[in-house]
């Protein structure tokens, strides 16, 4: 059974238990059935509405999703975790729809010249959905959690540049181990949920007990989430709407299917091949938006044989990045040069030559690395991206010209960011990305870091990544972070194809502000930030 029919025939079941009429029921059927064969047509981002309303419910499909997922605020590997974290509990602070770092749980914030010690000034009034109220110590056993040896949190490269913490009052003071201007970006993480604690130390990482917008009634992971709004909520700005639930639909067809069927209100990461269909429908609107995000095909560098740079460099000219491009994204999107930092980003490298698909200059470095020829294993499921096999399947192709054979191995959705990614020497993968540089890199490039997924550890990158983030001066911080990615180009360990823009679907009931592009889902906020009309 294709995964597809798995997952139509759940939607179904879903219907059936809500016990809607025979007739209604065919008539949804027959919709999903006519989903098959849609040329593609993108619509503009839809007008904004300006005035939310409270009350309603709201029902949300995600690609996003696993059943190995978890609340532990250490292991949010997907967006639909963020998603539902960010509906739980609040950060010290959050990014803004312009991508830059607003008050939250702090009200503000305030730095020494050097940027090495960071004052954090907290709200007052603040409650758990238990009752108890938020307290500077509760901000620092939050944090104290992802710190440590044993720590395997992936915010972790951030925690461990604190050498100190201490309460002055109502403010948490950190103390780094170096300058960081972008510290306050990286508290708002997802992972550094702020979660109630006892004598020093949170009382359970794996509580659904937060102080955000609303509670979570039930979590299974990999199928869906309930929520309802916290009455007692300490903003009066967000959480319009009176219940969520948020589903696992991983396969792009099901989940184009129900919002046509209005099983689900808004989705996540368009079929593009759908667009044409859905854009002809008055009851549904398309919002798209360009950020960090981007699609990735990683390969562990400590592993044969990408541990040869020249290996990985055949590899980066036996793609087609246009071809691409226009076939899996239909456009959608920019082409990657091989590094995580792509336009949106303040000091994007937009004079460093792009990397051109040429198979001579594949073969080149094929005997460089002293082959004539190579085969490698290439994991993908649609898990990683909306058309990751897809891709797969292309690169696949345009790599036969380069005396590359690439085995595309097909495997399940399910389990995909805890059997596949970070395991598998050569597989694809998506980042949402981060607001700042220091972030991205930080997270996925820095030794040890947990979610480092091609082993990366370069030892001029990372001397140039530890200058970067205490660079008061922006121009020569540009210059920096220009050579890292002149670095990732030429001898990093991951193809970046191109960078997606975010591709969202709603009907009319659904309206919202103006969308974060940071991550899906209007910055993973949209169950604060979206309201039912």
């Amino acid at each position: 059974m294709s995964e597809a029919k798995r997952e139509l025939d759940a939607l179904k079941r879903r219907f059936e238990t809500r016990l809607i009429g025979r007739r209604e029921f065919l008539g949804r059927a027959a919709a999903m059935a006519a989903i098959g064969g849609i040329s593609p047509l993108l619509a503009a981002q839809s007008a904004v509405a300006q005035t939310p309303v409270r009350g309603g419910r709201m029902v949300l499909g995600s690609r996003h999703g696993s059943t190995s997922d978890s609340l532990d605020p250490a292991l949010l590997t997907n967006g639909l975790q963020w998603a539902i974290g960010f509906a739980r509990s609040a950060t010290l602070t959050e990014i803004d729809v312009d991508g830059r770092p607003a008050p939250s749980l702090a009200t503000s914030w305030e730095a020494s010249p050097d940027a090495r010690t960071w004052t954090f000034t907290l709200r007052s009034g603040v409650e758990f959905h238990n009752g108890k109220s938020l307290t500077p110590e509760d901000v620092i056993a939050s944090i104290a959690y992802h710190r440590g040896e044993t720590s395997k949190s992936f915010v972790k490269p951030f925690a461990d540049q604190i050498k100190d913490m201490r309460i002055d009052g109502q403010s948490v003071v950190l103390e780094l181990t170096a300058g960081n201007v972008d510290f306050p970006a990286y508290l708002a993480s997802a992972g550094f949920l702020i979660l109630p604690s006892e004598d020093g130390k949170l009382v359970d990482p794996t509580t659904p007990i937060g102080c955000g917008g609303y509670t979570l009634d039930s979590y299974e992971p990999g199928v869906h989430a309930t929520l309802t709004r916290n009455r007692n909520y300490w903003r009066d700005d967000r959480a319009f709407v009176d219940e969520i639930e948020l589903l696992t639909v991983a396969d792009a067809a099901a989940r184009t299917s129900a919002l046509i069927t209005g099983e689900v209100d808004a989705i996540d990461q368009v079929d593009l091949k759908t667009i044409h269909l859905l854009s002809r429908n008055r009851d549904l609107v398309i919002d798209e938006i360009s950020g960090p995000l981007h699609y990735t095909f990683p390969m562990l560098t400590q592993t044969a044989p990408f541990d040869d740079v020249h290996v990985r460099l055949a590899l980066k000219h036996a793609i087609d990045r246009q071809e691409m491009l226009q076939k899996i994204l239909k456009g959608r999107g920019t082409i990657g040069n091989d590094t995580p930092i792509g336009p949106s980003y303040s000091f994007h490298a937009d004079d460093i030559e792009q990397t051109a698909f040429d198979p001579d200059k594949a073969k080149f470095h094929l005997n460089k690395a002293g082959l004539s020829e190579l085969t490698v294993d290439l994991s993908a499921a649609d898990a990683a991206f909306a058309g990751a096999v897809d891709a797969a399947q292309l690169f696949q192709e345009t790599a036969k010209r380069s005396s590359i054979t690439i085995n595309v191995k097909r495997v399940p959705n399910d389990g995909y960011w805890s059997n596949i990614w970070l395991k598998e020497p050569f597989c694809a993968c998506y980042w949402g990305g981060y607001t700042t540089e220091s972030e991205m890199f930080s997270t996925g490039y820095a030794p040890g870091a947990a979610w480092n997924d091609t082993q990366w550890n370069h030892e001029r990158f990372e001397r140039l990544r530890v200058e970067a983030q205490s660079e008061l001066d922006n121009e020569k911080r540009g210059e920096i972070y220009r050579d890292m990615q002149l670095i990732l180009r030429d001898e990093g360990g991951v193809i970046v194809p191109f960078f997606a823009n975010h591709v969202m679907g709603r009907n009319t009931r659904i309206q919202h502000g103006r969308i974060g592009a940071d991550r899906a889902f209007d910055g993973a906020r949209i169950c604060e930030r979206w309201w039912v009309a």
